[in-house]
């Protein structure tokens, strides 16, 4: 909404209201999900062991799918930032604190609100305060490139834990990295040919994962009982029904990068 700077005045006149606008935006739901057989021999001899371990890889399945449904869809971001404050040569060159100051800037230029609240510094060795940060989701091929950026603070070197999320690596000035195996990579699409990293940073309701009512994450188990005239095979599997979706193309920035040399 537009700001209110004209005085109401003492006329006792209201002023006109302004008026509320709805976006709405298209998002097309998908189904997922994938199982697996388990011989009705093995359930039979050590059931509990097999059954929990199969669903724990199914439930690492199910979340890495989520994550990868994400990158691809933050891939198709308008707003992108080539990194150009390395010395690799390349184009885009490594990150460099300037690149990591320029996205920053930029995402708070357009009112994007950070995800993470500071944390504040207390007298713990080797510790240091950390700032209220935006997100930035990429590869752990970049973990050489990023401990290399000026002011990089290791997660370890956070003066309170409790929030620090698995996956963060560490944090730059208003940036905090969350480096995963499956980042986004473009292979040899830089201007010496090498692969070119996509490191989405991105503010707080910039996208959003939708999910059917009561479909976020079914796990399906059958027994051999149903499987077939023999009831040879147990199945278990998982089952979904997403898709995300950007909501605020000013508030995703894909920082394009090279690794360090």
């Amino acid at each position: 909404m537009a700001t209110a700077t004209v005085p109401l005045g003492n006329s006792g006149l209201t002023p006109p209201p302004q008026q509320l606008t709805a976006v709405d935006i298209d998002a097309k739901l998908d189904f997922y999900g994938t199982y697996l057989y388990l011989n009705e021999q093995v359930t039979l001899q050590s059931q509990d062991p097999v059954l929990n371990e199969a669903a724990q890889r199914l439930g690492v399945s199910l979340r890495q799918t989520e994550d990868e449904l994400t990158r691809n869809m933050l891939a198709s971001t308008a707003s992108f930032i080539n990194c150009t404050g390395g010395s690799n040569g390349d184009n885009p060159t490594e990150p460099n604190r300037s690149d990591v100051d320029n996205v920053i800037q930029t995402l708070a230029g357009n009112n994007a609100y950070t995800i993470e609240d500071n944390i504040e510094g207390d007298d713990k060795f080797g510790t240091a305060p950390v700032r209220d940060a935006y997100f930035a989701l990429g590869s752990t091929d970049l973990i050489r490139s990023i401990e290399n950026i000026s002011g990089f603070v290791a997660k370890a070197q956070y003066p309170y834990q409790a929030t620090v999320l698995r996956p963060e690596w560490g944090s730059v000035s208003n940036l905090r990295f969350l480096l995963s195996s499956i980042g986004s990579v473009t292979p040899n699409a830089s201007a010496l040919g090498a692969n070119v990293y996509n490191m989405f940073c991105v503010g707080m309701e910039a996208y959003a994962c939708i999910e059917q009512d009561g479909y976020s994450a079914q796990f399906i188990y059958r027994p051999p009982i149903y499987d077939g005239p023999l009831a040879l095979n147990a199945s278990c599997g998982w089952k979904m029904a997403e898709v995300p979706r950007i909501t605020n193309d000013a508030w995703v920035i894909n920082l394009r990068m090279t690794q360090r040399p």
